[in-house]
């Protein structure tokens, strides 16, 4: 279980760094300390206009996808996929050390989202607890390419980099990942 408590030490500074980063972005006010943050938009160049950080917040899911007024199963649904890859991530325990460190980075990424869509509404009086949206800022363009009718890849944000990193990791990795049953030792294993 050594082990184990190290990936969820990890999962934990990237989940802190992603939430740093989004207040940054979004702004505070704490114990007197105001951090305006950036208003909704603003875009400021990292590396010229290849990379900027620009503001935008997602009210659903991936790509911006809306739910509307069942935003609050998208909430909900985001709460059980955290607590679920968490239970996962302790049971692998003795596993392959990619299939940890790739379900870590979702895990961390999962979480560090839901934080935004249960907490932000209520934290910045917005809207009301599983309402809030979630704080991306980290641009990329695509230069001189019209992909989809994309000129820039979606905006994201450090957790949206962690379920990407955590997805092409266990791609390389698939025939690894253990089944459900095979961790609560229902199917016998055959190696």
């Amino acid at each position: 279980m050594k082990k184990t408590k190290i990936y969820f030490s990890i999962a934990f500074l990237l989940i802190i760094f992603d939430q740093l980063t989004k207040i940054v972005v979004k702004g505070f006010n704490l114990f007197g300390f105001t951090h305006k943050g950036f208003y909704l938009g603003e875009s400021i160049p990292v590396i010229g206009e290849t990379i900027t950080f620009t503001f935008v917040e997602n009210p659903g899911a991936a790509f911006g996808l809306e739910f509307g007024a069942a935003k609050i199963f998208l909430s909900l649904f985001s709460v059980f996929a955290g607590a679920g890859l968490g239970w996962y991530l302790w049971k692998l325990e003795g596993y392959n050390k990619f299939v940890r460190i790739g379900i870590m980075f979702i895990f961390s990424g999962a979480v560090g989202n839901m934080i935004d869509r249960v907490f932000y509404g209520v934290i910045y009086s917005e809207s009301s607890l599983f309402y809030g949206k979630v704080v991306d800022f980290i641009r990329v363009d695509i230069p001189n390419i019209e992909f989809l009718n994309m000129t820039h890849w979606p905006v994201f944000n450090i957790a949206d980099f962690c379920v990407s990193s955590g997805v092409i990791i266990l791609l390389f990795v698939h025939d690894k990942l253990p089944s459900i049953a095979k961790i609560r030792g229902i199917e016998k294993s055959e190696d």
